[in-house]
């Protein structure tokens, strides 16, 4: 069973088994409601999902928009993002199915390939980037997710956003993960926890990266992570304000000499 065909029989268990629960976010949520009244191709995605897309990415409406979906499937999810963000987007899709390639249509252009290729998916993000968002739906495997965040993070403009969808295969063995199973695309993620506070590391060993100099924020869902970009080629900068209060003075570094000092009796 692929993963395509295990989202299906999920969602036919979780509708045996429980109500469906509408997303909303400020009363509605244009992806959910598309998604509900599907009037075009076929569209597998997990519930929560939507809340976390209409999150992130509801600033582009709209706007002009360059996006990367890879994993095109039956190419309904290219269709709700075309219409989700206006005409002014232009939404590309990356399959390995060639048989994708006859799912375009206007502001939609896909592209057959395979993820694991890095050479292939770097010429692709050179060519065709940068992009506003990139989501990574594709094969599911640690070795895809990895290689294809490692060759495309870069090609994601400076206040762009990266995704990752259906990270739960990271625990499951056949797709080379596990729990805390080294080489799943999940312990590799915890590592950008590190690199986006590096800039307060009193390490020699560890120093800021270019994660370090890009990321704005990272943020974990049920099987998704959405990193945000934006440009902090400068360590964060800290200022106090106002009177104080006491004799001593609050520091945002931890305790304050004069409290060490007043404890040692100086």
């Amino acid at each position: 069973m692929n993963i395509f065909e295990r989202i299906r029989a999920g969602f036919r268990r979780a509708d045996q088994s429980a109500p469906v629960i509408k997303p909303e976010i400020d009363g509605v949520n244009p992806l959910w409601e598309y998604f509900s009244n599907n009037p075009g191709r076929l569209i597998a995605k997990w519930h929560h999902y939507f809340d976390i897309y209409h999150h992130h990415f509801q600033r582009y409406r709209g706007q002009p928009l360059s996006m990367l979906e890879i994993g095109v499937a039956h190419g309904g999810s290219l269709q709700m993002w075309k219409q989700y963000f206006g005409p002014k987007a232009k939404i590309y899709g990356l399959d390995i199915n060639p048989d994708c390639k006859s799912l375009e249509e206007d502001q939609i252009e896909i592209f057959i390939g395979d993820q694991s290729d890095r050479g292939f998916i770097r010429g692709l993000g050179e060519q065709l980037g940068p992009f506003d968002i990139i989501l990574d739906d594709g094969g599911h495997t640690m070795t895809q997710q990895i290689a294809t965040f490692e060759e495309l993070f870069s090609a994601v403009k400076e206040t762009g956003i990266y995704a990752v969808e259906d990270l739960h295969t990271n625990y499951w063995q056949d797709y080379g993960g596990g729990y805390r199973a080294d080489g799943s695309f999940i312990e590799y993620a915890k590592g950008f926890i590190d690199s986006i506070n590096a800039w307060h590391s009193r390490e020699p060993s560890f120093a800021p990266d270019h994660l370090t100099r890009s990321l704005a924020g990272i943020h974990f869902y049920d099987s998704v992570l959405v990193l945000e970009k934006q440009p902090r080629p400068v360590a964060p900068q800290v200022s106090m304000t106002g009177q104080k209060s006491f004799d001593y003075l609050y520091s945002p570094f931890g305790v304050h000499n004069d409290v060490k000092n007043r404890k040692a009796g100086k």
